[in-house]
């Protein structure tokens, strides 16, 4: 008598590997700490970013789209790991954590870039309206604009562009770190 087949579909999956604790403890370490950063960061360079009314498309729109991507990733990452789903899902959790912020940590560093690009442009331009003599009429005065490319950004625009710059900086660290972390995780 032949022996009764196994089913390759059960015995080709491992079972899931992930180092970090699953439920409310992943708060408690610091990997679970730098992703509720990054999400908090993350979604404070996306505000910011929007409520300067994005007056750099070009440039801002990668902000954006970064910034919305990795706000929601992670906090994917984040409910998968609360939950406790991330369990349930046979993969290689530590690898795919290291990838992830690897990901992230290149597409933010260029947002990072990016966004200080677009505040810099500035170079310390300020616009102004000035009425013409003898006239009811205005006209926009542009002073010291330094470099050949520059942007025409209004006081308030500045200050949260700059606020977004300094964010996205701190963002760009919090996955470097992460990354650094996960890789160490991956490698024990």
């Amino acid at each position: 008598m032949s022996e009764p087949a196994t089913n390759p579909a059960a015995t080709s999956f491992p079972a899931p590997t992930i180092s970090l604790p699953l439920g409310l403890e992943v708060l408690r370490t610091y990997s679970g700490a730098l992703v509720c950063l990054e999400i908090i960061f993350g979604g404070l360079v996306w505000i910011l970013v929007a409520s300067s009314n994005v007056p750099v498309p070009l440039l801002q729109g990668w902000v954006m789209f970064v910034s919305l991507t990795t706000f929601f990733l992670s906090s994917a990452y984040l409910t998968l790991l609360i939950t406790g789903l991330a369990d349930r899902i046979n993969t290689d959790w530590n690898a795919l954590d290291v990838v992830y912020h690897f990901v992230a940590l290149l597409f933010y560093f260029g947002a990072f870039v990016l966004e200080a690009a677009t505040t810099a442009a500035n170079g310390g331009a300020h616009a102004m309206f000035k009425p013409l003599p003898n006239s009811t009429d205005t006209m926009l005065c542009i002073t010291h604009p330094r470099g050949n490319i520059f942007t025409v950004l209004s006081g308030n625009q500045y200050s949260i562009n700059v606020a977004a710059t300094i964010f996205a900086f701190v963002v760009t660290l919090c996955y470097g770190c992460s990354m650094v972390m996960g890789f160490k995780r991956w490698r024990l």
